[in-house]
C-alpha cells in the first residue's frame, strides 16, 4: 500500500534515499551552471572576435596603401636621326610621381631607368638615389640616360632611321625600384616597382603631343 503514495517520476531507490536524491539534484545544478557558463563564455569570445574584426576592417579601409601614380611629362632623344643612332647621345626625361595616400609615405630605393626601341635597350642608367616621399606629395623625377650603341647597317639601325625619317619613333621608358609603404609607426614589406611609359618621338627626338602627360602603368 505504501507504493501508492510514492512520488511519481523517481526511481524507487531514489525516492527511498533522500541523500541520493540530494546528490542527484546537486549534480544537475552543477551541469546546468557549467552549461550556462560555457554558453556565456562562447558569447563573450564571439563578441570580442566580431569587434576585433570590425576594428581591423575599418583600419584597413582608412590605411590601405594606394599605388603611386606616374605620368610622363617630357622626353628627348636627339640621337634618333643621327647616323650613329643613340650611341653616346643622352636621353633625358621628366616623370611626375604622385603619392595619393593621405597618411602613408613611401620609401624608394635607388631608381634605375631604361629606354627600349623594339624591345632592344637603346639607353639606360641610374636615375635617382633613395628617397622618402611624404603623403599627398608629387615628386618630379628627372633623368638623363646614356644612349646605347646600335650596330651600324644592321636591321635595327635601318628601322630606326626609317621611323625617324617618317617622324614617328616608338620608344618605351621603364623605371625600376624597390619601395615600401610607411604606415604611421610601421613599414610594410618591400615591393618591386616597375613603371612602363610607351611614347612616340618625332624626327628630332622630341616627344610628340600625343605622348605628353600620359599615365604610365605600374606593376608590383
Amino acid at each position: 500500500m505504501s507504493s501508492m503514495y510514492s512520488s511519481p517520476g523517481l526511481p524507487t531507490q531514489t525516492r527511498s534515499n533522500p541523500h541520493r536524491r540530494h546528490r542527484l539534484n546537486a549534480h544537475r545544478i552543477r551541469e546546468s551552471l557549467t552549461s550556462r557558463f560555457a554558453k556565456c563564455l562562447c558569447s563573450i569570445l564571439l563578441t570580442l572576435v566580431l569587434v576585433a574584426g570590425i576594428i581591423v576592417f575599418v583600419l584597413w579601409l582608412s590605411l590601405r596603401p594606394h599605388r603611386p601614380r606616374f605620368h610622363l611629362v617630357a622626353l628627348a632623344a636627339p640621337g634618333v636621326a643621327s647616323p650613329a643612332g643613340l650611341s653616346g647621345s643622352p636621353i633625358s626625361f621628366n616623370v611626375t610621381d604622385r603619392n595619393p595616400n593621405a597618411k602613408i609615405g613611401i620609401y624608394y630605393d635607388a631608381m634605375f631607368g631604361s629606354v627600349y626601341y623594339k624591345d632592344r635597350v637603346v639607353g639606360s642608367g641610374p636615375v635617382m638615389f633613395p628617397f622618402f616621399q611624404p603623403p599627398k606629395n608629387t615628386t618630379l623625377i628627372t633623368g638623363q640616360l646614356s644612349g646605347a650603341a646600335i650596330e651600324a647597317g644592321g636591321t635595327l639601325s635601318a628601322q630606326l632611321s626609317a621611323d625617324a625619317a617618317a617622324g614617328r619613333v616608338e620608344l618605351r621608358l621603364e623605371l625600376n625600384s624597390t619601395i615600401r609603404f610607411k604606415v604611421t609607426t610601421w613599414d610594410t614589406h618591400h615591393h618591386h616597382l616597375h613603371v612602363e611609359c610607351d611614347l612616340v618621338v618625332g624626327s628630332d627626338g622630341s616627344i610628340l603631343p600625343e605622348s605628353k602627360n600620359i599615365k604610365c602603368p605600374i606593376y608590383f
